[in-house]
């Protein structure tokens, strides 16, 4: 077995460490550079860095392109981690939720109208969410939810609570897990839904 990479491997490691380097703020990672220390800040440079990441192709690498992705191999997304850790590129954990889980989740489950809504907004940070999974009595134990979503016509009605909801106060949308039906297996009758933080 060859482990080496191809001629196309290499330009591409060579081609994502040269962008990451012309586009990290000056002085990046160098003794006392400040880097975002509250929440807000945070944030608000976190959608910046999303925002450059999707103007320069890296945003949703492994997405299709039909959604505004790359389309990358396997090993051009680990050439593309291993590059971005090398240079201490900024961590995205404070918008990762609708690139690293909304999205793949709306581009296997979701409607085509779902994907047109929502994808590109995700990939250019317009948007931000966060999760609404934990619970006073269901911490890693998601099957234990109670929150519970009841459908009335063509909305559902959501009563219950939710706890360390990360950034949700700068979060403009929630993947929020509910139960359905209240008759079914713990592990079942388990709805995702997409809730708008500004609902009532």
């Amino acid at each position: 077995m060859d482990f080496r990479l191809s001629a196309a491997e290499e330009s591409f490691r060579r081609e994502v460490h040269a962008w990451l380097v012309a586009n990290l703020p000056a002085g990046w990672g160098t003794p006392g550079f400040r880097k975002p220390e509250e929440p807000a800040e945070k944030v608000r440079f976190a959608r910046w860095w999303q925002r450059r990441l999707h103007e320069g192709g890296w945003a949703g690498l492994h997405w299709p392109r039909e959604y505004g992705g790359r389309g990358a191999s396997p090993i051009e997304q680990f050439l593309f981690a291993e590059e971005y850790t090398r240079v201490g590129a900024p961590s995205m954990i404070d918008i990762g939720v609708g690139p690293a889980l909304v999205g793949p989740t709306l581009i296997h489950h979701g409607t085509e109208q779902q994907k047109q809504r929502f994808l590109r907004k995700i990939l250019t940070g317009d948007e931000m969410w966060c999760q609404g999974f934990s619970e006073p009595n269901a911490g890693s134990d998601l099957a234990a939810v109670r929150t519970r979503a009841e459908l009335h016509g063509d909305a559902f009605h959501v009563s219950g609570q939710k706890i360390w909801t990360s950034y949700a106060r700068f979060a403009e949308w929630c993947i929020l897990v509910t139960r359905t039906d209240f008759q079914a297996p713990k592990h079942k009758g388990i709805t995702f839904l997409l809730v708008d933080t500004k609902s009532p």
